[in-house]
């Protein structure tokens, strides 16, 4: 689906709480080291989601944010953010 004049696109940004281990940063992390760049001291992972949401519908953002924690980010380990394009 392309976006129209009647969608809103929507990218959600998913990432680890502060403090929760990030084992595939940790891996990129050491990997980076061993390939010659051992000035990155920290790498975090993370995913991204892109939404279109019909641009009429009511309570956009409520339901962004509901989709956000309820099915797309653990609330108990993860955070996101939204940017509305």
């Amino acid at each position: 689906m392309t976006t129209t004049a009647k969608t809103k696109k929507v990218i959600v940004y998913v990432r680890l709480k502060d403090g929760v281990l990030d084992p595939q940063g940790v891996t990129i992390q050491k990997a980076l080291g061993q390939m010659g760049y051992p000035d990155f001291v920290s790498v975090r992972s993370g995913k991204f989601f892109e939404l279109e949401i019909d641009a009429g519908a009511s309570d956009i953002d409520r339901q962004i944010n509901e989709v956000c924690s309820k099915l797309l980010a653990n609330p108990v380990i993860e955070r996101f953010s939204v940017e509305k394009i």
